[in-house]
């Protein structure tokens, strides 16, 4: 069990954050280290350069003012002042054969290096280099110069120093570095597991979540970081997924009961039709009912299927310049007759003409399902008026009020729903889709549509649509 959780925090994103911020921080350490480490080196080295550079300079000066005796006497002062571990001395022939020499009891290994005294001859200067003393850690630096007359000086000074704090410096980083890569990790990991805190509720919410309780949301933060950002996105997530569920819940109640109906009675006329044994106008009869049933649930699923897709955005409009204000026109003409029938006065205010981009067929059905509704909800000799106008805000409000039996305020918020039919609307024809069919095509269309009714008085159905401008430069899908 141990092990199963140990391997499940190994493949976590806060783990190989952590990881990544410890081996950030121990190659930046490193790196921190190891450049001083390397300024400190180089500084003492400099500085012992500087001063065989200042001590060969004495030498020369002597050499050149006092002659050899003076060099040696000046030499073997020099070497026991300093001490024979720190300093020594040789003065040299051309041919590197010494001469003269301080103490050489500590620094026996030490040689004469025959490429540096070639170098010097030739005239290259002072020569240095860093030997190794008695096979130990201990190092001299050793300079090689002319003096004068002939005589080359070697001089070598213990790097004791620069040892002594190499190795404390080594030490101090065996020590210092992994209690901080240590402290790196576990810093590391306290903040990817803050950082990542909200993930976590993210995915705990998101396991909790089936069908039965998508009212279940994760709690926002105050910081407003990505985090925040994402809990928020997954929440407008949610929401929309209820919804749909809900819809679609809805959906299949309302289409269970619309479809049970039909199918009832197309059985029901099947039956009666095998066991009479009727005539063939029986027959007949039976087998038009059923077609015209057939017609009905076919005209419903469809339907159905257009404000799905519409909706969805499923379906890419044929944007083309529109002048809604024919549109409406030759819908009104569309519905005169029926309104005559009922013997409703259907006016279409004259005005100018307002064109936009959109899908004709689409926007014709919406004003088309507008002004059969306000039809069929208004009693005879009422009054349906169709207005289409500009606004100032450039949008186009198209507009249809009726003098019919209006809405109920508890259902003016239900009214564009699927298969959403009031009690008093029952009694009519219709399945309950048209203004979901028109609302849909107003927001395909960028748009939206509201109403406004009192009961006994009528509705008043307004679609807001917002104005695009055409010319010769402008696509179709503009």
């Amino acid at each position: 069990m141990y092990l199963k959780k140990a391997v499940d925090i190994v493949h976590t994103l806060a783990f190989r954050l952590t990881i990544w911020y410890a081996a950030v921080f121990t190659l930046s350490a490193g790196a921190v280290f190891l450049s001083f480490y390397v300024v400190i080196i180089s500084s003492l080295k400099e500085r012992i350069d500087t001063d065989l550079r200042e001590r060969v300079g004495l030498f020369t000066r002597i050499q050149a003012s006092d002659g050899l005796m003076a060099v040696k006497r000046f030499a073997q002062l020099e070497s026991q002042a300093t001490g024979e571990k720190k300093l020594f001395f040789r003065l040299l022939y051309p041919t590197g054969i010494s001469f003269s020499s301080s103490t050489m009891t500590y620094w026996r290994d030490v040689g004469v290096t025959r490429t540096a005294i070639d170098r010097v001859v030739a005239g290259a200067g002072a020569v240095y280099e860093t030997v190794a003393v008695n096979r130990s850690a201990n190092r001299a630096r050793i300079v090689y110069a002319d003096i004068g007359s002939g005589i080359i000086l070697q001089l070598g000074q213990s790097m004791e120093a620069v040892s002594r704090i190499s190795e404390t410096f080594q030490k101090l980083f065996a020590a210092t570095v992994p209690p901080l890569v240590l402290l790196s990790a576990l810093v590391g990991w306290f903040m990817a597991r803050r950082a990542l805190s909200g993930v976590a509720n993210v995915t705990r919410i998101a396991g909790r979540i089936s069908a039965a309780s998508l009212e279940q949301r994760v709690p926002l933060g105050r910081r407003n970081d990505e985090i925040d950002r994402l809990a928020a996105t997954f929440n407008r997530m949610l929401d929309r997924i209820q919804r749909l569920v809900k819809g679609i819940e809805e959906i299949s109640d309302n289409v269970a009961h619309d479809l049970k109906s039909p199918l009832t009675r197309i059985r029901g006329n099947a039956e009666i039709a095998l066991s009479t044994g009727g005539t063939i106008e029986t027959f007949q009869h039976v087998a038009a009912d059923t077609i015209e049933e057939c017609d009905r649930l076919l005209s419903l699923i469809n339907t159905m299927l257009f404000i799905s897709k519409t909706e969805a955005g499923v379906d890419r409009l044929e944007r083309r310049p529109v002048d809604l204000t024919a549109a409406a026109t030759q819908a009104c003409a569309l519905f005169q007759p029926i309104a005559g029938d009922k013997k409703i006065r259907l006016d279409c205010r004259k005005a100018p003409p307002v064109t936009i981009a959109g899908d004709l067929s689409m926007l014709q059905r919406m004003i088309a399902n507008l002004i059969d509704n306000a039809i069929k909800y208004t009693p005879v000799r009422g009054r349906v008026i169709v207005d289409v106008r500009r606004e100032k805000d450039e949008d186009v409000l198209i507009t249809v009020n009726d003098t019919g039996i209006g809405i109920a305020p508890q259902n003016l918020a239900r009214i564009f729903e699927r298969f959403f039919r009031c009690d008093i609307s029952r009694t009519q024809s219709g399945a309950g889709l048209g203004l979901s069919l028109a609302r849909a095509i107003a927001r395909a269309h960028g748009g939206d549509i509201s109403v406004s009714s009192t009961v006994g008085q009528g509705s008043t159905f307004q679609v807001r649509l917002p104005l695009y401008f055409f010319s010769e430069d402008h696509t179709a899908d503009a």
